[in-house]
């Protein structure tokens, strides 16, 4: 790469669905890669398929994109408001014979299609009409056949580059399925010509993508050349693909392929891209070093350190990082960014904000999201917990269940319930006078106070409890006995 050439790249989503977990993955790599190269960084909307495309998808393209903080030079630009650029380019190549009018019907290629397939050959189109003669056209026209616009590709041809990721990669044109269509016949370009005409006039000088577009590019490159622009580098990382080895889909797999899934449900965004960066790419100096924030590896970065092996999407690892950023919060940041969370399910005037952010402070070390939160303090507001499963049951079966309970309503009185501290000790003074300790002491309280023989100190949640709901959930407790 030359110094003396300006870095431009892009990311270009469809608004034809949700934010695609992939595409954020390749935005930060254009991001770092342009933020290295003291480059531009540029949001293309390709909205032209006007049947699938929802103002709703463009917007929460534009919103994912803040969450994350993925900041643009330029941008965003939409196909849709460049049609005519596209019309007189695909004119040029007309013009120049380097691109034709096809008039082959849906009929005509799907029975091409099917005679393939039963010789068991690559189903492509054989270019049929690559080579009319006018009267051929006219008749063609005479009949009120439409007619979309194909480029033509150099036939057996090697298309040759080397690619920033993947390193040398050498496609035939013969593998391509023939001549592409570049317009169809309503005047809306396709993809393959659009997005190069976009990028050339865009003096995009770097396309990375995902490794799905290998064969796209081999398509694209002599378009480039065709129109005179100059070619991209290229670099294609690899795609995002699940344990079972199937390539991470929205159609397959659902909401953990989109973006708002990860907002909704109380992710942070800086977890989300240190887990998605890491994915296929580790720092040159210590690659043992998981958790970074993107500005500090900005200098780092460089695409030939991104794995050529598919990346696989790991949710245990996710919730480490995830976990690892929510213990770095304030307990302050942590109830502001959960307040949605906490007001959908628990009246939190229950309680003064301050125990409240006790309440936090005990269960936020193991936080994997932010909507846990609620679930996890929940019993602090009630006492709608299953006493009667079997795992409690259990453990208040015990021989001494009933006599700790009886200990613990007979010194309620004389706790300090504002000392957790000292709630705890008189909880191991009854264990000494019972001999009785660990958790054949503990265990039988944590079921009778929060519906779990596991949880954050004992000692906190008797004193945020309170007197009343201490004696009141023991004596349920002790129904459950009888």
């Amino acid at each position: 790469m030359s110094d003396k050439k300006e870095v431009r790249v892009r990311i270009a989503p469809s608004p034809t669905g949700s934010l695609h977990l992939g595409t954020v993955r390749t935005s930060l790599y254009n991001y770092l890669f342009s933020k290295k190269h003291k480059g531009k960084f540029i949001l293309r909307i390709e909205d032209t398929d006007q049947q699938r495309n929802k103002d709703e998808y463009t917007k929460e393209i534009l919103d994912g994109f803040k969450w994350l903080q993925i900041n643009f030079d330029e941008g965003p630009y939409y196909q849709s408001e460049r049609l005519d650029l596209y019309r007189k380019s695909a004119q040029k190549l007309l013009d120049e014979g380097k691109a034709y009018n096809c008039f082959a019907t849906t009929e005509e290629l799907d029975a091409l299609r099917k005679s393939q397939r039963a010789a068991r050959m690559p189903e492509k189109y054989d270019n049929r009409h690559r080579n009319l003669t006018e009267d051929q056209k006219k008749k063609f026209l005479d009949e009120g056949r439409k007619s979309v616009i194909r480029f033509k590709l150099p036939d057996n041809t090697e298309i040759k580059w080397n690619d920033e990721i993947r390193g040398y990669v050498s496609v035939n044109t013969n593998d391509l399925g023939g001549d592409p269509v570049i317009m169809r016949g309503d005047g809306i370009p396709l993809y393959n010509f659009a997005v190069v005409i976009d990028d050339g006039d865009m003096r995009i000088s770097h396309v990375i993508r995902g490794d799905d577009h290998l064969h796209n590019t081999a398509k694209q490159i002599p378009i480039f050349q065709a129109l005179g622009f100059e070619v991209p580098s290229f670099g294609h990382a690899p795609l995002i693909f699940t344990h079972d080895r199937e390539k991470l889909s929205k159609r397959k797999h659902g909401d953990i392929a989109n973006i708002d899934k990860y907002q909704r449900e109380g992710y942070l965004p800086e977890a989300l891209a240190n887990y998605l960066v890491h994915m296929s790419w580790t720092r040159p100096d210590h690659p043992e070093d998981e958790i970074f924030r993107l500005n500090d590896v900005t200098n780092e970065f460089s695409l030939d350190r991104i794995s050529k092996s598919p990346a696989v999407y790991d949710l245990p690892k996710l919730h480490w990082f995830n976990n690892h950023y929510i213990k770095e919060k304030t307990t302050q940041e942590i109830f502001d960014l959960s307040k949605r969370f906490l007001e959908k399910e628990l009246d939190l005037s229950i309680y003064p904000k301050e125990q409240i952010f006790q309440m936090i402070d005990l269960v936020k070390s193991g936080l994997n999201k932010l909507d846990e939160l609620p679930g996890l303090i929940r019993f602090f507001f009630d006492d709608k917990f299953d006493l009667g499963s079997s795992e409690n049951q259990k453990i208040l079966s015990g021989e001494n269940a009933r006599k700790i309970f009886d200990k613990v309503i007979q010194v309620l009185n004389s706790l300090n319930f504002s000392d957790p501290h000292a709630c705890k000790l008189v909880v191991d003074e009854i264990g000494k006078g019972l001999s009785v300790k660990g958790k054949d002491l503990y265990w039988p309280l944590r079921v009778a106070l929060s519906g779990s023989n596991k949880g954050p100190d004992l000692g906190l949640i008797i004193s945020l409890l309170g007197k009343e709901k201490v004696k009141s959930r023991i004596e349920k407790a002790l129904r459950v006995l009888v």
